[in-house]
């Protein structure tokens, strides 16, 4: 039901901008409010929860934007599948020269995500070990390369042999194909039976329980998303064999205030600008093709980052 259509954007009120997107990112998120799984605050709506782009108006009173500068956001308000957008300039952060919108597009929610998760939820230190699912896609990508440059060693999942060169490539130390073994089985032997100390689970109902029986005692579940569905409800006994940790982090939590969002981003700009994230942007696809990227998104087709384009720029 995705709809390609002539929207009026207006001008922008007291604190806010209008910017014209260059590049748009899609993130799983978009896919769970369109199904919703999680709920939009009106009907219809725009997707999208991440843009680069260049600020072509601002409100009365501002002073700390100015038009012609490239910014981006990620994460609320939603409606970044649009040639031009009205933001509040409070949520937008200044990408520096160096970095290209398409590539800012393409990390700066997935880069904050991996930035809160491995800083801050759980702080991933020399010497841990942790296991990443998914670690082909989006934010797998960048959660396999920022571990393994804090030295810890990383255990990936992934669905088949392309998905594991890249893999390997992002840092992951062993790689684990699930289609053909259980990861469960398999990180006990990687581990000689002490188990991981944290677990990044993205995919949710299919790899839940197998991710607590990886933990080593007093290991952390970092839950952030159900790629294949709602896990079952979790009893209090389940966590208590071993004194685990289980959290459900939502990137808006971390980056709730001005500071902590200027923080954030400069992390991961500064990460790019370094090379410890290399940016995968394996897809592009023009705006008016984004049901066509969410179905391929969806089956698996995808990995690394995707972008939309919007028709006017390309």
């Amino acid at each position: 039901v995705l709809k390609w259509e002539d929207v009026e954007v207006g001008q922008p009120k007291e604190g806010e901008i209008r910017v014209q997107n260059k590049a748009i990112g899609l993130n799983f998120i978009d896919v769970y409010f369109r199904k919703g799984v999680y709920k939009a605050a009106s009907m219809p709506f725009t997707p999208g929860m991440e843009a680069a782009g260049v600020v072509t108006a601002v409100g009365p009173g501002l002073t700390d934007r100015k038009v012609g500068e490239l910014v981006a956001y990620a994460g609320n308000p939603m409606g970044s599948y649009a040639e031009e957008q009205l933001l509040p300039a409070d949520k937008v952060v200044p990408v520096p020269p160096s970095i290209d919108p398409v590539i800012a597009a393409s990390i700066l929610l997935k880069g904050m995500t991996t930035e809160f998760l491995v800083r801050r939820c759980f702080k991933v230190e020399p010497g841990h070990t942790v296991l990443i699912h998914a670690a082909a896609g989006g934010v797998g990508s960048l959660l396999s390369q920022w571990t393994s440059a804090l030295g810890a060693t990383v255990i990936g999942t992934v669905s088949n042999k392309e998905k594991a060169g890249q893999a390997k490539d992002d840092g992951c130390h062993h790689v684990i194909i699930y289609e053909e073994e259980d990861f469960a089985a398999r990180v006990n032997e990687i581990t000689s039976g002490k188990g991981v100390d944290v677990v990044y689970d993205s995919v949710g109902k299919i790899t839940f329980q197998g991710s607590l029986a990886c933990l080593k005692p007093r290991g952390y579940m970092v839950s952030f998303g159900q790629s294949s569905g709602m896990p079952e409800p979790v009893p209090l006994s389940a966590l208590g064999a071993k004194s685990l940790f289980l959290t459900r982090p939502s990137m808006m939590q971390y980056t709730a205030t001005r500071d902590e969002l200027l923080k954030s981003a400069g992390e991961v700009f500064a990460n790019v600008a370094s090379g410890v994230l290399r940016v995968r942007v394996n897809h592009k696809y023009l705006l008016s093709q984004a049901a066509l990227a969410h179905a391929d998104l969806e089956s698996r087709k995808t990995s690394g980052s995707v972008v939309l384009i919007p028709d006017s720029v390309a």
